[in-house]
């Protein structure tokens, strides 16, 4: 019940709570087979009724003063995050799935502790008890490893790509297929509209991005229509055939003739975030081409289990094949190559380098929202932070190249960076909310305390939130598949934020503190207007 990153449903909550009760049972398992051992003198009858009133007892009593504590906490979280607190009926709806969840463990428990003992006494009739024990015991321990890896996970796996396959052949009602040249899928373009996915078509057609009259309108001046270049998974057989198709669509759309060319890598179904790809091009009055490339149709959190070499493979195959593109113009000719990724798509862009010096030697700028654990460059540099920083917002040689922000106003900060003026490019900008659970969670969780939680804390970070051994990891690893389901800001919400990175790494000349403001509220707008659609077609 204690708090973790997120407000907790309550679906969640009871399956959090269940777990950690099964865990907590394991242990006490445990803790009595040593005390058997130990002392093997019974306890009498009477003390064992009296213990099992004991327990009964304080179970009520715990359990009723955690429920109490834990309402005020999850209150505490949805506040501070401007959330409805849960209904009473929610809370009883918990209590229930917390008992059932863990009696569901339980019961597995005990079925393969039957199990266990079948082939103890199975055995015995061939072998001395000693060797029968231990034989037995490795036996079921394989054969539960391969149920749980051959079948239920691998089967997992199995029918969430086949489904995410099936809608990837949809399109969002409010999209339709370009008529622009500029757009792939649209007249002349080299990649077959059906081809390009749900997401790609979102990313490329009518009604998911900004027109040149869009661009017009906002910033009053006369706009360039904007180039996306999309590949997607069906468009050619492999990664090194779709890097190639989308260079062949940059060569067509005359991509590298625009004064800046965004390398978009993509999460696992291939969503780009529509706030970074309409704003950079309101940045730039249209004057810019953007390309992504689909690898793969799970999810986004399936595909970090089992995708996420594929990621790798994407983001560099189609960054290195840009960079040598451009390595080959006229230093007078080239457009200012900049990179994008979020949540594995972070992943799969810093993949491209081989260190933080590499990367700033190759890109102009970078934009890295909600990196992930295993972010190598991103862990190299947390790691290397300056003394006093916190990991939730690390100074790395007083800002001099690589910049961390909660809020957008810690690019700037002087209370936080040496000298915030004195910033030269390239730049790297790294947006990651002090309580996304995508950047936060680490396996490492189950047995050491994590440091964003030592010091200083983040600004939406609850102060009565602990960490319990193995407990924390489930609470994390659950707030992982909710944290979409809070107010940009927080979670893995980075909502119009993503306009003051692009702002920082690259603006027009006479771009005012003003126009970052408008943009925003541009931004804010149109993400609105597309979950009303979104909403609408259910």
């Amino acid at each position: 019940m204690t708090p973790s990153l997120l407000p907790r449903a309550a679906l969640m909550q009871g399956v959090v709570s269940g777990v950690a009760v099964a865990i907590g049972y394991g242990f006490g398992s445990l803790l009595s087979s040593i005390v058997r051992k130990l002392i093997r003198r019974e306890p009498s009858a009477t003390f064992k009724h009296r213990a099992w009133w004991t327990l009964a007892g304080s179970t009520l009593v715990m359990g009723g003063l955690f429920l109490y504590y834990g309402a005020a906490w999850q209150d505490d979280v949805r506040a501070a995050m401007e959330m409805d607190g849960l209904r009473a009926t929610e809370w009883f709806l918990i209590v229930v799935l917390t008992v059932s969840v863990s009696a569901f463990f339980l019961m597995i428990a005990r079925f393969i502790r039957g199990g266990t003992r079948a082939l103890i006494r199975f055995g015995d009739r061939f072998f001395p008890h000693h060797v029968t024990v231990n034989v037995s015991v490795v036996t079921m321990a394989l054969l539960v490893a391969g149920f749980a890896q051959g079948v239920l996970f691998d089967g997992m796996i199995s029918s969430i790509n086949s489904a995410y396959s099936l809608t990837d052949r949809g399109t969002s009602p409010w999209i339709t297929q370009p008529d622009s040249e500029m757009r792939s899928g649209g007249e002349n373009s080299l990649v077959d509209w059906d081809s390009m996915g749900t997401k790609g078509r979102d990313f490329a057609g009518d009604g998911g991005g900004p027109t040149a009259a869009d661009i017009e309108t906002f910033t009053g001046a006369e706009a360039m229509e904007p180039i996306r270049v999309y590949v997607g998974l069906e468009s050619a057989d492999d990664t090194r055939d779709r890097v190639a198709l989308a260079m062949a669509e940059l060569e067509r759309t005359n991509a590298f003739d625009r004064s800046a060319l965004v390398v978009n890598t993509t999460t696992g179904t291939g969503w780009v975030d529509e706030n970074v790809v309409d704003s950079i091009e309101f940045l730039h009055g249209g004057d810019t081409a953007q390309v992504a490339m689909q690898y793969s149709y799970l999810p986004s959190w399936v595909s970090f289990l089992v995708d996420r070499s594929k990621a790798a493979e994407a983001g560099e195959q189609m960054i290195t094949a840009i960079d040598d593109r451009i390595s080959s113009m006229t230093p007078e000719e080239r457009p200012t190559l900049l990179v994008f990724g979020e949540s594995l798509g972070s992943f799969g862009t810093e993949s491209a380098f081989t260190s933080p010096e590499n990367l700033l030697a190759n890109v102009d700028g970078a934009l890295l929202v909600g990196p992930t654990f295993v972010n190598p460059l991103h862990t190299l540099l947390v790691d290397e932070r300056d003394e006093g920083s916190p990991s939730w917002r690390p100074i790395v040689n007083g800002g001099e190249s690589f910049r961390f922000a909660v809020e957008p106003s810690d690019l700037t900060d002087p209370e936080l960076l040496d000298d915030p003026d004195d910033w030269p490019q390239p730049r790297v900008v790294y947006l990651q909310n002090s309580s996304d659970p995508i950047t936060y969670f680490n396996p490492a969780l189950l047995w050491s305390k994590p440091s964003w939680l030592e010091g200083e804390r983040g600004p939406d970070i609850n102060p009565d939130m602990v960490w319990i051994p193995a407990v924390s990891f489930f609470q994390v690893a659950a707030d992982m598949a909710f944290s979409m389901d809070v107010p940009a800001g927080h979670g893995h919400r980075y909502g119009s934020n993503v306009v003051d990175g692009w702002v920082q790494l690259e603006s027009p000349d006479g771009w005012t503190a003003d126009d970052t403001a408008a943009l925003r509220d541009l931004i804010d707008q149109r993400a609105e207007e597309r979950s009303a659609k979104k909403e609408a077609a259910g």
